[in-house]
């Protein structure tokens, strides 16, 4: 058999020194089709017998190629740079072809913008909406010339809806129903029903505030410093609030002795209880001034919620004391005034009503009640009632077992 290394050289040769035309191509191209086998095979052995050669060439074809990119990158750059300049220097001509090139081509245009949205609508619709959020005024105004100019393309939806009897019933009802809760609204001398639809924009803003803060990794340290620290000030002002009132008021005497400018007591009260309960806290780098103050806000309403319990609670200990001390003499009074009621045709109260009503007028002038309102001193004293109406149940209990004790005795 013959070398294949010599057949590829000879018709190598060959080829060299017979150029193929038109014809001679497509035999070779006929050739190659039905001897891809051997020609791979060809190309393989004369490869390993001249490697060196091999890659020689493969690097000259490298090179060649890499100059080739590099050419037409300088032809491609260079054309780029003239019609730049040129689009610069001629901006009215280039308006004038964007826009015939537009006007011929409107199918292409809008299957270019099809294309586009299908493949990146969320981007799309991300960039209009951060558009609209970015004017609002703007948007605003378009919408309502929007409106204007489409009248009735608005109102046609409308009709349509309202074509259907049971649509059209239901929204005549709360028509009506809405007119009847303003007339009875304005009748009550309260103000009308307000209700602020929020716009697209600002849902969108409150989304996104709200994914920035509940994302936020650092969020779970953030919200155990401000618990910890709330609840701090809290427990620190319910232990220790007489005594840092009393500082804080001898520091603003002070200060107006010195002739300093008057400063709040409550001011000074929180301002030292947070500096106390920041020392004593163990990390507090994630608090901002907003936390603070929804901190102090919270604890004042704590304080004050604790404050009115203990004067509810002091206020009916007093009652059920004073009528306890002054039963006697209440309870004459009590029934003075139920007889005066009759006269006057009234029916009568309760005697344990009318002494924990006298009692109450008593004890108000005697306890701060800074803290409670009318409906608080209305449950004192029916708190208060209970316990005088247990009491005197128990005292006649007793007596009664007296009075059995010494009949049996007998």
């Amino acid at each position: 058999m013959d070398d294949p290394s010599a057949e590829a050289a000879a018709a190598r040769k060959a080829l060299a020194e017979h150029p193929f035309g038109d014809d001679a191509a497509e035999k070779r191209r006929q050739y190659v089709a039905a001897n891809r086998d051997r020609i791979r095979e060809m190309n393989r052995l004369w490869r390993s017998e001249h490697l060196d050669r091999a890659r020689e060439l493969n690097r000259d074809s490298m090179r060649r190629a890499a100059a080739r990119r590099h050419r037409e990158a300088e032809v491609r750059a260079r054309g780029r740079e003239r019609a730049k300049r040129w689009r610069v220097e001629h901006p009215e001509r280039r308006r004038e072809y964007q826009q015939r090139w537009v006007a011929e081509n409107r199918e292409k245009v809008r299957e270019y913008y099809n294309r586009y949205y299908e493949a990146h609508r969320d981007e799309v619709n991300a960039r209009a909406a951060a558009r609209r959020d970015a004017d609002p005024q703007r948007t605003k105004q378009i919408t309502r010339q929007w409106a204007e100019r489409n009248k009735e393309r608005r109102a046609e939806p409308q009709r349509n809806r309202r074509s259907d009897p049971e649509i059209y019933q239901s929204e005549l009802e709360a028509n009506a129903a809405a007119r009847r809760l303003m007339r009875s609204l304005s009748r009550a001398g309260l103000p009308p029903k307000r209700l602020h639809v929020a716009t697209a924009a600002e849902r969108r803003a409150n989304e996104h505030e709200a994914d920035a803060y509940f994302h936020d990794p650092s969020r779970p340290e953030h919200l155990r410093q401000f618990t910890v620290f709330a609840e701090s000030l809290t427990e620190h002002m319910l232990k220790n609030g007489a005594c840092m009132r009393e500082f804080a008021e001898a520091y603003v005497e002070t200060r107006a002795r010195m002739g300093l400018p008057p400063v709040p007591v409550e001011n000074i009260v929180y301002v030292r209880a947070v500096e106390i309960v920041t020392e004593q806290m163990r990390r507090v780098d994630l608090l901002t001034s907003r936390d603070v103050a929804a901190a102090v806000r919270s604890t004042k309403a704590a304080v004050g919620r604790e404050e009115q319990r203990q004067q509810l609670k002091d206020l009916v200990k007093m009652i059920v004391n004073d009528v306890g001390r002054n039963r006697e003499r209440y309870y004459f009074d009590s029934e003075f005034e139920n007889r005066l009621r009759v006269n006057r045709g009234l029916a009568r109260v309760p005697i344990e009503s009318l002494m924990v009503e006298i009692a109450l007028r008593n004890v108000l002038q005697r306890v701060p009640t800074d803290r409670l309102t009318a409906d608080d001193a209305r449950h004192a004293a029916r708190i208060a009632k209970l316990y005088i109406a247990a009491s005197t149940h128990k005292a006649k209990s007793r007596v009664d077992d007296r009075i059995y004790l010494g009949l049996s005795d007998r």
